[in-house]
């Protein structure tokens, strides 16, 4: 049963998956921190105060909370829009790169004699 789980816990599926959890809790702090540190004083200034729906109810139904919830989740996935598609861009160029980068393949000297052979042969 020890080597069972050997197997199952250093499978390259369940390191990736470990490796993905660690790596997004911490984007999800740069990710809230991006939202509360950056995004909404800019949405301060565009209204004149912050806007708070947490306290609007009707009847015992905290609506507003609802709506607050909603808003901040609309918030994040932009933000995790932009910081994703910023990512992608800069994995686009630099893979556009790294193709350009790549070299013709280098001839070998005994190829490039029987090239010369084959060519006179032809004359």
């Amino acid at each position: 049963m020890l080597n069972e789980f050997k197997k199952f816990a250093f499978k390259g599926n369940v390191l990736d998956l470990a490796i993905g959890v660690i790596m997004g809790a911490a984007f999800g702090k740069i990710v809230s921190s991006l939202v509360t540190d950056i995004m909404m004083p800019l949405i301060a200034l565009i209204f004149p105060a912050k806007p708070d729906f947490t306290n609007l109810a009707w009847e015992g139904i905290k609506y507003g909370n609802f709506i607050q919830i909603t808003i901040d989740f609309l918030i994040t996935a932009i933000a995790i829009f932009i910081f994703v598609k910023a990512i992608n861009t800069a994995k686009d160029k630099m893979s556009k790169e790294e193709e350009t980068e790549e070299k013709a393949p280098e001839v070998d000297a005994k190829e490039e004699l029987l090239k010369e052979i084959r060519d006179l042969l032809k004359k």
